[in-house]
C-alpha cells in the first residue's frame, strides 16, 4: 500500500537489516542480531534509523517485516519441544515418508529425522473415509490420556494431523477443542488449518513445521508489536510470506510456517524489480547473509513457483533429503552457506565449511565478541576482500589478528580454500537448483544482495559461466528493500477431487466463494477492496498419474473451460498431450493480492572513468592464488557512468563489491553496479 514513510525489516541469523522509505529518500541501517530477542535488535535499529533520517515514530503509516528465524530454528534444530497427534496405526508416517532412498546406492545414506521424535508421536482411535465420511468415531477418552502423556513428556507445541481430515475436519476440531481445555499452555496446530491438503506424509510434514516455530514466533510477534507501540509506532505491521505477498501478524502467528523463507522472497522481489529496470529476462538472484546463502531462477520476470519445497536439505542438496514443507512458495535453494558458517578440517585433513553459523553472538572472530572458530567472514578480511576499518560503516572495526589466530590451525593457505569451497558449494547448490526447473545458469545474469553476496558473487559467477553482476543500490540490506516492493496477498487451498465428467460448477464457485472470504479476512485488513487481483489455479493431473501440474484457470471451470487449459499446460512442460485419457483436479487454489505496478526501463548513462583511489589494498584472487593491489573506491563517490576496473573494492556501510582482476565495474542510471567480465 503506498504511503509517505514505511519501515522495512529483515531479521537474518547474523544481522537484522532496516530501511526507511521516505517522499525523497531511503534511508539504511544495519547491526548485529540479538538471537535472544530478536525484537530488541529491531527495535534499537528503528529507533537509531528514525532519528538518523530525522522521522517522527508517529510518521510511519507501514512496518513491513521478513525475517529467517523460522528458517534458522528448523535448520538448526532450535524450535519448540513439539508432539504429532494422529489417527491410531500411522504413528509413524512421518518416518516412513515417501517409501524411497533419495540416494539409492549409498549404504550410509540417512533420512532427516521428524520434527517430533516416536516417543513423541501419539494416537488415538479414529477414522475419516477418504470421502469425508466417519468410519470410526474419535475416541474422546484417548484424548485425555494423551494429555497426560504430553504434561509429563513437557511438550510445548502439539501438531494434529488425522487421516483425511482434508475432506473433513470435526474430528481434528474437535480434538483441538478437548486438547486447548486441557493443555492451556500448549500450542496447537492443525492440519485442516494450515495445510488441507491431499498427501498424508506432506500434510503432516507441514503442520509439524508449523507447530515447531509457532511458539518461538508467535512470542517474538507480540513482544515485537508491544515495543513498536512503545516507542510510538502505531502503523499496521504487515508480514513478508514465501509465496512473495505480505499478510497481516495475526495471520503471521496463527500460521507462521508462512513465513520460512520470507527473507529470501523479498530478496527475490528486489531482483525481479532489478531486472525489470534494466530489462533481463534471464536472472539467477543470488543471496549471501551471513548463515546461509539462497539462489532464485527469475525467467521473463516470473518467479518459478511452488507449492511445496524442501527445508534443510542435508545430503548434497538432493531433493528428497530435507523436510518437505507444502505452502505457496517462491522456488529457491538455501544453504548453510553464509559470512558466519564456521570452517574445519575433518577426520581426513579436508577442509568443511558450515552448515553451522556463528552468527552474531558470539560471531566471527574478527568480529572481537569471542568467536573463536574460523569463519568465511575471517578469510574474506585475510583475503583482503574486507577493509577493516570501514565494515559496517566503521561501527563494528575488524581484528585481523585474532582471524589469523583462529585461522592457525587450519594452515596458512587455509583462507584460499574456505573461499574456493563455499563458492563451490554455493555453485554446485545453483546448479542442481537449475537442473531441477529444467533450467541452465550459463548466460543469465547474476543479481547479486545481502552483505556477503557482493564479495564472493564475480567467482560464483565465473563457475556458473556468468558473465554479467548486478548489484544494487543498498544491496547489504537487499531483502528490506525488496519487501517494499511486495504485494499485498493471501492464498487459500482446498484439496477437492472432481473428474471433469462429474464436475459441479455450482459448488465449485460456492467453494470459491468461502475462500475468497478467507482471503479477504487477512487482505482487507492491510488494502482496498478496490484494485484486488483474484487468481485461481487448478493442480491437474490424468488419471492414474501420481502428481499434478498448475493450470491457472483463465476461462472459467466448466469441463470444456478446464480441459482445453489444462491440455495447453502439459504441452508446455512435456511436449505433447496423451491422447484417450481424462484429466482429474486434486487441488484449487485462490489467490488474492493488490498487484505493484513494474518500475520503468533504466536509461543509458555516458560512461567516464572514475576518480583515482586514494587507498590500495592487497587482494588475493582464489582463482589464480595470487595477490595483487586492488583500488578501494566508495560507493557514494562513483556517479552514474563512472567505470572501475578490477582488481578493485567498491565498498558502502553494509557491504563490499568486490571486483576481481579481469573485470570491470560500471555504475548505471539507478546507481547500481554493472561487474562484466571480458575473458
Amino acid at each position: 500500500m503506498p504511503s509517505a514513510h514505511r519501515l522495512a525489516v529483515d531479521i537474518g541469523g547474523t544481522f537484522t537489516d532496516l530501511v526507511l522509505e521516505t517522499p525523497h529518500r531511503t534511508h539504511s541501517h544495519k547491526l548485529l542480531t540479538t538471537p535472544d530477542a530478536p525484537e530488541r535488535a529491531v527495535l534499537e535499529g528503528a529507533r537509531h534509523l528514525l532519528a538518523a533520517a530525522g522521522v517522527q515514530a508517529s510518521a510511519l503509516s507501514l512496518v513491513l517485516h521478513g525475517t529467517t528465524l523460522a528458517t534458522n530454528a528448523l535448520i538448526e534444530r532450535k524450535g519448540a519441544r513439539t508432539a504429532l497427534l494422529t489417527t491410531q496405526g500411522f504413528r509413524d508416517s512421518v518416518e516412513i515418508a515417501y517409501e524411497h532412498r533419495f540416494a539409492q546406492y549409498d549404504l550410509t545414506m540417512e533420512r532427516p529425522p521428524p520434527l517430533a521424535p516416536r516417543a513423541l508421536r501419539y494416537t488415538v482411535p479414529e477414522r475419516i473415509a477418504a470421502d469425508g465420511g466417519v468410519l470410526l468415531p474419535l475416541d474422546e477418552a484417548a484424548l485425555h490420556e494423551v494429555a497426560q502423556q504430553a504434561r509429563a513428556d513437557g511438550v510445548t507445541a502439539l501438531a494434529i494431523c488425522f487421516l483425511h481430515s482434508f475432506t473433513n475436519d470435526a474430528h481434528e476440531r474437535r480434538a483441538a477443542e478437548l486438547l486447548a481445555a486441557l493443555l492451556p499452555d500448549v500450542s496447537l496446530s492443525l492440519s485442516c488449518e494450515v495445510c488441507p491438503e491431499v498427501r498424508e506424509y506432506d500434510r503432516a510434514s507441514t503442520t509439524l513445521a508449523n507447530a515447531y516455530v509457532r511458539p518461538l514466533m508467535d512470542g517474538y510477534l507480540a513482544r515485537l508489536e508491544e515495543g513498536l507501540r512503545a516507542q510510538g509506532i502505531a502503523a499496521p505491521v504487515l508480514m513478508m510470506m514465501s509465496s512473495g505477498g505480505l499478510c497481516t501478524v495475526a495471520a503471521a502467528r496463527r500460521f507462521p510456517v508462512r513465513l520460512v523463507e520470507s527473507g529470501p522472497a523479498g530478496g527475490a522481489i528486489l531482483a525481479r524489480h532489478v531486472a525489470a529496470q534494466n530489462g533481463l529476462s534471464r536472472v539467477l538472484a543470488f543471496d549471501m547473509g551471513g548463515t546461509t546463502a539462497k539462489l532464485t531462477l527469475i525467467d521473463d520476470g516470473r518467479f518459478h513457483m511452488a507449492r511445496s519445497f524442501e527445508v534443510a536439505r542435508a545430503y548434497r542438496f538432493v531433493q528428497g533429503s530435507g523436510l518437505p514443507i507444502r505452502i505457496p512458495v517462491i522456488e529457491l535453494v538455501e544453504i548453510g552457506a553464509g559470512g558466519g558458517s564456521i570452517a574445519r578440517r575433518d577426520a581426513l585433513g579436508r577442509i568443511q565449511v558450515g552448515p553451522d553459523s556463528a552468527g552474531s553472538a558470539p560471531g566471527p572472530a574478527c568480529y572481537g565478541l569471542g568467536g573463536a572458530s574460523p569463519t568465511v567472514t575471517d578469510a574474506d578480511l585475510l583475503l583482503g576482500r574486507l577493509d577493516p576499518a570501514m565494515f559496517a560503516g566503521g561501527t563494528i572495526p575488524l581484528d585481523e589478528g585474532a582471524a589469523r589466530n583462529a585461522f592457525a590451525p587450519l594452515g596458512t593457505d587455509a583462507p584460499v580454500g574456505v573461499a574456493e569451497i563455499v563458492d563451490e558449494t554455493m555453485a554446485s547448490a545453483a546448479r542442481v537448483h537449475a537442473v531441477e526447473n529444467g533450467e541452465d545458469t550459463a548466460g543469465r545474469t547474476m543479481i547479486a544482495f545481502g552483505g556477503a553476496a557482493p564479495l564472493h558473487a564475480a567467482r560464483l559467477a565465473q563457475k556458473l559461466g556468468i558473465t554479467r553482476v548486478l548489484v544494487p543500490r543498498g544491496a547489504g540490506v537487499g531483502s528490506a528493500h525488496g519487501f517494499l516492493q511486495a504485494p499485498i496477498g493471501f492464498e487459500v487451498v482446498r484439496t477437492r477431487y472432481t473428474r471433469l465428467d462429474a464436475l459441479d460448477e455450482a459448488a465449485l464457485e460456492a467453494m470459491f466463494a468461502e475462500m475468497r472470504r478467507e482471503a479477504e479476512e487477512v487482505v482487507l485488513q492491510a488494502a482496498p477492496r478496490e484494485g484486488l487481483v483474484e487468481a485461481r489455479t487448478a493442480f491437474m493431473r490424468y488419471r492414474g498419474q501420481g502428481h499434478e501440474i498448475a493450470v491457472p484457470i483463465t476461462a472459467g471451470i466448466g469441463a470444456a473451460a478446464l480441459q482445453e487449459a489444462f491440455t495447453a499446460a502439459y504441452r508446455g512442460i512435456f511436449g505433447r498431450a496423451i491422447p484417450g485419457l481424462q484429466p482429474e483436479v486434486m487441488t484449487w487454489a485462490l489467490a488474492l493480492s493488490n498487484p505493484v505496478a513494474p518500475p520503468q526501463r533504466l536509461s543509458e548513462v555516458a560512461s567516464h572513468a572514475a576518480p583515482s583511489a586514494a587507498q590500495q589494498r592487497p587482494l588475493v584472487d582464489p582463482a589464480t592464488g595470487l595477490t595483487g593491489s586492488a583500488a578501494i573506491q566508495p560507493r557514494d563517490a562513483l556517479k552514474p557512468g563512472a567505470r572501475v576496473p578490477g582488481p578493485a573494492l567498491i565498498i558502502e556501510d553494509e557491504t563490499t563489491t568486490v571486483v576481481p582482476a579481469g573485470w570491470s565495474a560500471a555504475i548505471n542510471a539507478a546507481e547500481q553496479i554493472v561487474l562484466e567480465f571480458a575473458p
